[in-house]
């Protein structure tokens, strides 16, 4: 569920850099971009309870919706004693102690909690790496990533049902659409084009075989029919600022509405990989960016600071994410069938060990 900084930002954003899911790490940028300089936090560690805090950035005045407080005991034993969990590490994005879907959810779902949670990348490079080498027991990487499978990991089941629906919406300004309402009928038939086999391909081919993402949607959106508007366009002499958040899979999705409003005349200044949701979502509200990539279920939830209105139901949640949107003069377009979850992966080695198949097996009593 889905998570650098911004050099051209101005003051309003630069304030909300806070405690860097589903982004914030050091992952890699895709080929053709322009890389996004971070601090190394590979070895940071995270003890349960604790929050991780963006280096040079200021501390909020209060706690993150969802923080969580110290609860329990720190090997996240309670009073049944020490858990599977609480004798393993974590690897996740260095905001996951503060997010419902990670380390908040966790501890209240399943009632885990790791010895430690090691700051990597939002679901990137690092993460995997880390799993892979057994640098971490345990990883969280977004469910459309097809380094799962590639590698061979194993995902373990979230059997209950931590991650809701988390449907791709785009995300504009009201102002935005109320000038140009036609950007809705030419975003919208392209999400419902975007199926979870279709996103998983995407990711690969950028994630994997390192292709550019502007070349990646290129091919894609030419193979299923875009075409260069003829005559009088209707984006003519408008513009429009794409952002993303700092992970591959975001540059797909704004190239994706990049590429559609272009063909249709618009000016598209595309602003990729500016860091967080901290710092993207507010940039957004401030009219710094006009259109976002979002994910229903935890856009929900960060709006709403938490408030567990987010459901399975995809449609349930879209209709109260445009209701949370409304008083920040904000609206979703139509959700794509395609989700991208917070995924926690071990290695089949880890699963052998230890006896994994389902989240739940973390609560076992530890060995």
């Amino acid at each position: 569920m889905r998570l650098n900084r911004m050099a051209a930002f101005g003051a309003s954003v630069l304030v909300l850099l806070s405690a860097c899911t589903t982004g914030g790490g050091g992952a890699q940028a895709p080929a053709g971009t322009t890389p996004v300089q971070v601090p190394p936090v590979a070895t940071d560690t995270i003890s349960p309870g604790a929050t991780q805090t963006d280096p040079g950035a200021p501390t909020p005045s209060s706690p993150a919706a969802g923080s969580p407080a110290a609860s329990g005991s720190p090997s996240g034993g309670g009073a049944s004693g020490p858990t599977l969990a609480s004798t393993l590490v974590l690897g996740a994005p260095p905001e996951c102690p503060e997010r419902p879907f990670c380390a908040v959810g966790l501890r209240k779902k399943y009632g885990i909690e790791f010895k430690e949670i090691r700051a990597l990348d939002p679901g990137g490079p690092l993460t995997v790496a880390a799993v892979e080498k057994g640098q971490v027991d345990v990883g969280l990487l977004f469910t459309s990533d097809p380094a799962i499978a590639i590698k061979g990991f194993v995902l373990l089941e979230d059997d209950k049902q931590l991650q809701l629906s988390d449907n791709l919406i785009p995300v504009i300004r009201r102002e935005v659409l109320d000038a140009s309402p036609e950007i809705a009928d030419l975003i919208n038939p392209w999400m419902a084009k975007l199926t979870q086999e279709e996103l998983t391909e995407l990711n690969r081919r950028v994630s994997i075989d390192q292709e550019a993402p502007a070349d990646v949607v290129e091919e894609w959106l030419a193979e299923n029919g875009l075409q260069q508007a003829q005559g009088e366009a209707p984006g003519q002499g408008k513009r429009v600022v794409v952002g993303s958040t700092n992970f591959y899979e975001q540059e797909i999705l704004g190239e994706i509405f990049a590429q559609v409003l272009e063909a249709n005349a618009y000016d598209v200044d595309r602003r990729f990989n500016l860091g967080n949701r901290e710092i993207v979502f507010p940039a957004l509200q401030a009219g710094e960016i006009d259109l976002l990539a979002e994910y229903i279920a935890t856009a929900l939830e960060f709006v709403n600071k938490g408030k567990g209105e987010a459901s399975a139901d995809p449609a349930a949640t879209a209709q109260k994410f445009r209701q949370r949107l409304e008083p920040l003069r904000l609206t979703a377009l139509d959700y794509a069938p395609a989700t991208d979850q917070n995924g926690f992966v071990v290695t089949q080695e880890t699963a052998r060990k230890y006896d994994l198949s389902k989240l739940s097996d973390l609560a076992r009593p530890a060995p």
